[in-house]
């Protein structure tokens, strides 16, 4: 490969992580992966000499800061960042206590935001870097039962397009990746779900439940193609502030967007009528 690039990547056990770290090791990259444990440490490392496993749980935020600095140092320089870790919850917003909220947000949303404010101030110093969260298509548009997951990547969107533009000056890309319905473990054994307990919301509510739980594994998207998109994504020159994978995140994001033109249009004259 003409131009490798070493990558910090969190949570490269499952999912996307483990499909971009993968692709990445087989284009040449360097990847340094966070995991949980010593024995996922020892089953990335053993992939390829440039494959390096870092124990951290992004919650950990006391950790954060030092073990990005001990990655710079020993790995550097960085020259992506990708926020990949995090996981679902469903259960309806009455039904879900709200320390499940917190955690959600902990993960999804604080974990990324912690570990990329870590990586800024070597990407600034060194005028380069592109940092990619991983958002998902919940976080433009919704669906019943997932209201702490869509809340948590409604906010990692807001946080990316912000940074986006804070950064720009310095030649730092910051892209949020949306995927759709892909066939990783998000549906299945990565997926919170709390518990039933209202039956106001039985018929409108456990076959949304049932339809997701039978569909886990079985997506139309492929992630080893996901990951495939972002190493494009990765050797562009000018990324996008956002990035679409999937064509359900496509249409429905689409429609969604569609839609909420047509409510603002319909409200306009409402709108403008409080200016004064």
């Amino acid at each position: 490969m003409s131009n490798p690039k070493t990558l910090f990547i969190t949570g490269i056990s499952s999912g996307f992580g483990k499909a971009l770290a993968a692709e990445a090791l087989a284009d040449g990259h360097r990847v340094v992966g966070t995991v949980r444990d010593a024995a996922a440490l020892h089953a990335f490392e053993a992939l390829s000499a440039d494959a390096h496993g870092v124990i951290l749980d992004v919650t950990d935020f006391d950790r954060i800061d030092a073990v990005v600095a001990e990655v710079e140092a020993q790995y550097g320089p960085v020259d992506v960042l990708v926020n990949n870790a995090g996981y679902g919850h469903e259960g309806i917003f009455e039904e879900s206590p709200l320390d499940e909220m917190r955690h959600q947000f902990d993960v999804n949303l604080f974990g990324a935001v912690a570990v990329t404010k870590a990586f800024v101030p070597y990407f600034r110093q060194r005028r380069s870097g592109h940092i990619i969260n991983i958002t998902s298509m919940g976080g433009t548009i919704t669906m019943p039962g997932i209201a702490y997951y869509c809340a948590s990547k409604f906010a990692l969107e807001g946080v990316s397009d912000t940074l986006s533009k804070e950064l720009k000056p310095f030649n730092i890309f910051v892209t949020a990746v949306a995927p759709g319905s892909f066939r990783t473990d998000w549906a299945g054994r990565s997926m919170q779900r709390t518990p039933r307990s209202i039956a106001d919301y039985d018929e409108s509510f456990d076959p949304v439940r049932k339809a997701r739980e039978e569909k886990s594994g079985k997506q139309l998207g492929d992630p080893q193609k996901a990951a495939r998109a972002m190493l494009q994504l990765i050797a562009s020159a000018s990324p996008p502030a956002h990035l679409l994978l999937g064509s359900d995140a496509l249409n429905l994001v689409r429609d969604a967007l569609v839609q909420r033109l047509g409510d603002i249009e319909h409200w306009e004259t409402l709108a403008r009528s409080t200016d004064g």
